[in-house]
């Protein structure tokens, strides 16, 4: 890990450069309660598959970043995806990176794509959502009550330090307003042109299969949706092997 200047804020991120100079790098985007560090192995793994370098980083207020004090503005995510995730590639050197983006960071690479239509060479959407369903809220729900009465809060702890109320409840607090339940993406997935590779667990308990028919159907590039049985939020760990492979595979036939 080692730390970067970007937008004004200090943001730790992990850098890994390819072993072949004329592969890309990949881009981890991590979910909304994640971290650089919530990848665990698997940016290396899929690294050594495909000759690929990675970068993943923690967004301003999670992991081992600057902290970021709530409430948060309702446009956190477009600032993320127009602003800062391009100044994080200036930064390092990365150009027309592959995007592989979990949950909140699959939204964000999708919007990427969108605003940038040559920025990347394919985007790899794991559990993204381009609407708020009603799972979503609840699911929401679910995380923040857990988080002030069980033991969310104690794990996470662990992963994002002093700051971590205000980046959970920053989140959630955001995700549960009303004026939320109307956000939505799916028009502007239409500028998205680079090939997508869309996955979800069959048993996400934050979104439904609308959300891959939205992504798959609303992009201008070419489509592959890999749905996952028994698979919940997270199939890169849940299915670690067949996400590796399918992801590898997608890369391996990027133009």
């Amino acid at each position: 890990m080692r730390d970067v200047q970007v937008a004004e804020h200090r943001l730790e991120v992990r850098l890994h450069p390819p072993e072949d100079p004329g592969r890309p790098s990949i881009v981890f985007l991590h979910e909304g309660l994640g971290s650089a560090r919530q990848w665990r192995e698997f940016p290396a793994r899929l690294s050594a598959l495909t000759g690929c370098g990675f970068l993943a980083y923690s967004r301003w207020g999670y992991g081992g970043s600057d902290a970021r004090p709530r409430p948060w503005p309702a446009d956190f995510l477009e600032h993320e995806a127009a602003v800062v995730l391009p100044a994080v590639l200036d930064a390092t050197g990365l150009t027309r990176p592959v995007l592989f983006g979990h949950s909140d960071g699959g939204t964000i690479a999708l919007m990427y794509a969108a605003a940038f239509p040559e920025g990347a060479r394919g985007v790899i959407s794991e559990a993204a959502h381009v609407m708020l369903e009603e799972i979503s809220i609840q699911g929401i729900a679910r995380a923040r009550d857990r988080f002030l009465h069980d033991d969310l809060k104690d794990r996470l702890r662990s992963q994002h330090g002093s700051h971590v109320e205000d980046t959970v409840l920053g989140w959630t607090e955001n995700w549960l307003r009303p004026a939320s339940r109307d956000w939505g993406i799916r028009a502007r997935l239409r500028a998205v042109r680079c090939p997508v590779l869309v996955i979800q667990g069959r048993d996400d308990d934050f979104g439904t299969l609308d959300q891959v028919d939205a992504i798959a159907e609303g992009v201008s590039g070419p489509a592959e949706r890999m749905v996952l049985d028994h698979c919940g939020h997270v199939p890169h760990r849940e299915r670690q092997r067949e996400v590796l492979d399918a992801a590898a595979s997608f890369i391996r036939r990027l133009p």
